[in-house]
């Protein structure tokens, strides 16, 4: 044994075993990230829709008037994906700081999110094609139910590994989460009734984005300084 070997002192046993902590990040640059992902995503919503060509006045509304699929296929698109960032702007306005793998959920969220665009033109091609609609709108409601799924487990996650900065358990910041849970049984619904109604089912997905949209709680207004209690009358 050399002399070496003598000045080291032993390495103990606990600290070679000890597994290093997981590293945080500053939420800032996944923000900036997600927005422009969902700015890309609407903006190609726009980028497909087609001007129709007609060489007459009445021609050209009633080329108008038919291609109503691509608009509403547009609407649907641009109010879930809009429903789906006011849930992520809620989860990432209480963050911390954020974990690897809370990067990777928000990731593949905004796989999900730049993939929209794609069923909602597949929807505008085939919803009035006869035997082809039914599988439209099938991809279409999938599409929406698996975002949905995707933006839950975000918070989830935030939730459970205590990356919020806020009590997750307040009126403003559970609303989205009470929304969009029972959404994901409604979307179950509509994917079956797709088959059966497909128009009906693409009009269920509207209603059920503008459920998630439109404040249903009127928060009471605070009391200017001074005013009595009502209910200490």
């Amino acid at each position: 044994m050399g002399p070496s070997d003598k000045d080291e002192p032993p390495v103990p046993v606990s600290a070679s075993r000890a597994e290093p902590q997981a590293r945080t990040y500053s939420p800032a640059r996944m923000e900036a990230f997600s927005d422009g992902v969902f700015a890309f995503a609407i903006t190609l919503l726009v980028l497909d829709l087609v001007v129709p060509k007609a060489e007459g006045s009445h021609d050209l509304l009633r080329a108008f008037l038919a291609e109503w699929p691509q608009y509403l296929a547009y609407v649907v698109s641009f109010a879930t994906i809009g429903a789906i960032w006011l849930a992520h702007n809620a989860i990432t306005n209480r963050l911390r700081h954020v974990t690897p793998t809370f990067l990777r959920l928000n990731l593949l969220l905004m796989m999900l999110v730049a993939f929209i665009p794609f069923p909602t033109r597949f929807l505008s091609e085939y919803i009035n094609t006869p035997r082809s609609e039914t599988i439209a709108v099938a991809i279409y409601g999938i599409a929406f139910l698996v975002l949905t799924c995707a933006v839950l487990l975000l918070w989830w996650y935030a939730r459970i590994h205590g990356l919020l900065s806020v009590d997750p358990e307040d009126v403003e910041s559970s609303v989205y989460t009470q929304r969009l849970l029972p959404g994901i049984a409604v979307y179950v619904v509509l994917i079956v009734l797709g088959f059966f109604a497909p128009v009906a089912a693409v009009a269920g997905y509207l209603v059920l984005a503008l459920y998630f949209i439109v404040p249903l709680r009127l928060r009471r207004r605070p009391s200017p300084p001074g005013a009595a209690d009502p209910s200490a009358r």
